[in-house]
């Protein structure tokens, strides 16, 4: 491995681990806001109707700000990890790459999973963050599939 390889790996890992630190205050501060919103709630899933229509509103706009959050992390994520591959970094810099996201990647899911938990009791089904969850799963699947390695998966 050349001196120049490993200054573009170097590079691109501490370049990704200062993103994921941005974007987990930003989930952080989603996290924060959502709870906030639900602070009236006793057990999940809650009748709705015992809010208040301010708690009505600060509770689907956070939940809203939550969900597009999910989304667009979303997207970043599955573009970055299929990035990954096409790097000519050895399999060993790939999976340190792949380990720092697997780590965002199962903190912001613990996030993200109060968009399933801390519902109303009637919640209209949403059919966008169904296929978000699902394409977050399959990013972290990817992820994980590609860490573990083919060796992983045989032995």
């Amino acid at each position: 491995m050349t001196d120049a390889t490993s200054a573009a790996f170097e590079k691109a890992r501490t370049g990704l681990w200062t993103s994921l630190q941005k974007h987990l205050a930003a989930v952080y501060a989603a996290e924060k806001s959502f709870l906030a919103a639900t602070a009236f709630v006793e057990a999940y899933p809650f009748a709705l109707h015992t809010a208040t229509e301010e708690q009505q509103a600060a509770y689907y706009s956070a939940r809203r700000s939550l969900r597009d959050l999910h989304t667009d992390e979303t997207n970043q994520l599955d573009t970055l990890v299929k990035a990954i591959r096409t790097k000519s970094y050895s399999e060993d810099q790939k999976k340190q790459l792949y380990l720092l996201i697997l780590g965002y990647i199962d903190i912001a899911a613990s996030v993200f999973e109060l968009l399933h938990t801390h519902v109303p009791a009637r919640l209209p089904e949403d059919e966008e963050l169904t296929a978000t969850t699902d394409k977050f799963e399959r990013v972290r699947k990817f992820a994980r599939l590609n860490v573990k390695g083919l060796a992983g998966l045989l032995g």
